[in-house]
């Protein structure tokens, strides 16, 4: 294994020609896709990892300049892809991820054939003529509790497997949450050439129904939206039976325009 593979928490599972990457959202770490993976194993390759600074992760490795944009993250995305000689895959990204995988894909369309994005968005904060369902208050509160109590804010705010030091994985952690919602990535998207499935639950608590629309008027490439009718930020946890039978009809059907 290879120090980024190692530093990720790399898995590759399962068999087939073409690769799949599962990458999580913010506080989860790959275990998001447990009741997915299972589905993919006979005609794929699927490629799990944890983003640096997930509660997984060892905080050595997080760099707090790198991993102070959303282009560190890419970059991760790309040494994965990289070190493993993968050529070609479908990206299925979770939250932040969705975006990290745009990023990706506009510094190397070529390694990826589709992005399918989970509860995705390229801004958080509310602004002129955008919705994306945050006020700046919103987020000091956000910021303010996990500074004040990391541990109750990830109980409260999404399963998250914590290991190592709390101390300093909150510290990461703290960083990473400003790092995502002070994002604004709206500029980005008219560069995307790669297909885009975008999947949306009708009701999320950190993403707008409104934002997928959104995405697939901006996006420069062809695109698709799926609204779900799922609740919550993490679909694929709490509404498998819906949300798995969608991946999979997205990832096997390409976007017919």
């Amino acid at each position: 294994m290879g120090i980024v593979e190692e530093a990720h928490n790399v898995k590759v599972l399962g068999s087939g020609d073409k690769f799949i990457i599962l990458a999580h959202g913010f506080g989860t770490d790959q275990s998001v896709w447990k009741h997915f993976v299972t589905h993919l194993l006979d005609d794929y390759r699927v490629i799990l990892y944890d983003n640096m600074g997930a509660g997984t992760t060892n905080p050595d490795y997080f760099d707090f300049e790198r991993h102070s944009s959303l282009e560190g993250y890419a970059y991760d995305l790309l040494a994965i892809l990289e070190e493993l000689s993968v050529h070609s895959c479908i990206f299925v990204g979770h939250s932040v991820s969705a975006m990290i995988g745009v990023v990706a894909s506009i510094a190397r369309p070529d390694l990826f054939s589709k992005l399918i994005m989970v509860s995705a968005s390229p801004r958080y904060l509310n602004d002129v003529n955008y919705y994306g369902g945050f006020e700046q208050e919103d987020l000091d509160q956000l910021f303010d509790a996990m500074s004040a109590n990391y541990k109750a804010w990830c109980n409260g705010f999404a399963p998250l497997a914590v290991g190592g030091d709390m101390e300093s994985v909150a510290v990461q952690e703290l960083v990473v949450s400003r790092t995502i919602f002070q994002s604004d990535m709206r500029q980005i998207l008219v560069h995307v050439t790669v297909p885009c499935h975008i999947l949306q639950s009708k009701k999320d608590m950190a993403v707008p129904v409104v934002v997928s629309e959104y995405l697939h008027q901006n996006l420069g490439g062809i695109s698709v939206v799926e609204v779900m009718a799922t609740d919550g930020h993490l679909p694929q946890l709490s509404s498998p039976d819906i949300v798995i039978p969608v991946l999979l009809k997205h990832i096997q059907h390409d976007i017919v325009v």
